[in-house]
């Protein structure tokens, strides 16, 4: 008997792309399902409001949600940590195992462990948000070694404004990263429409196209245990065989095994 896999995903409350997205991207996989908790974002700020949404205390309410479903990877589906730190990530999948007993990893986290495995010197940076937030995003990939060498944002607040980009849109602002140069373009938010443009924007630009949704999918079918490469048609990141599972010189901050089913506590 086929074993069943499900991918728990915290979402934004007002995200309204990664859900349908991510499905479509598990359509050839048919023993693996999604499952979605939400808490509240509304906004991207820098404002005290804008931050409180993040607080650990609202995530892992959602995550000890999505254990009454017995999911095998809790994933936070959001890119919080690009302007918030690192650790904020490292902390939160450490917080979510202690109340779930369940792995977890991040979009963020996910981007970091991509660019180092590649060796990625150069990063393409694209994002819908204001211009304080991309500056902030910088600085803390910039200290973590992570080089933002070309950037592109929409300057834009309100969460669900974000989803409502046009593709074409999104692709004008990776091109424009590609023509001032980087090694890897980053597509750094999980509700816009980026992971769909991954596959024909490389083939077009010659360097990879690594969006947030792909990578919180990427990350999340690793620590599951089903090999990414299953993943069909969504770019590079699922077909590379440097980023296939087993390959990782050492993640040293999200969890590659999920806990022993004896000890989740749900």
């Amino acid at each position: 008997m086929t074993r069943r896999v499900r991918l728990g995903m915290l979402t934004p409350s007002s995200n309204t792309v990664l859900e349908p997205v991510t499905m479509a991207m598990l359509a050839g996989l048919p023993e693996v399902s999604a499952h979605f908790s939400r808490f509240k974002v509304t906004e991207i700020a820098l404002s005290e409001l804008a931050l409180g949404q993040f607080d650990d205390s609202e995530i892992l309410r959602a995550a000890e949600l999505l254990a009454h479903a017995k999911v095998d990877v809790i994933a936070w589906n959001g890119t919080s940590a690009s302007w918030l730190g690192f650790d904020r990530d490292e902390r939160l999948c450490e917080r979510i195992r202690a109340a779930t007993g369940i792995a977890a990893c991040t979009s963020v986290l996910a981007f970091r462990e991509i660019f180092e495995r590649m060796g990625t010197r150069r990063i393409g940076l694209v994002t819908p948000y204001r211009s304080d937030v991309q500056a902030k995003i910088m600085a803390n990939w910039q200290a973590s070694g992570l080089r933002c060498s070309a950037e592109r944002h929409l300057r834009l607040q309100d969460n669900f404004s974000f989803a409502e980009v046009r593709e074409q849109e999104i692709a004008d602002l990776v091109r424009a990263v590609a023509r001032e140069g980087c090694d890897a373009a980053a597509i750094v938010c999980t509700n816009m429409r980026g992971a769909g443009l991954a596959e024909p924007l490389e083939r077009e630009l010659g360097i990879p196209v690594y969006d947030s949704i792909a990578t919180t999918l990427w990350k999340s079918l690793d620590v599951a245990g089903v090999p990414p490469a299953r993943v069909k048609g969504w770019g590079r990141l699922f077909q590379d065989s440097r980023l296939a599972a087993g390959t990782s010189t050492g993640d040293r901050t999200q969890d590659p095994h999920p806990a022993p089913e004896a000890d989740r506590r749900l």
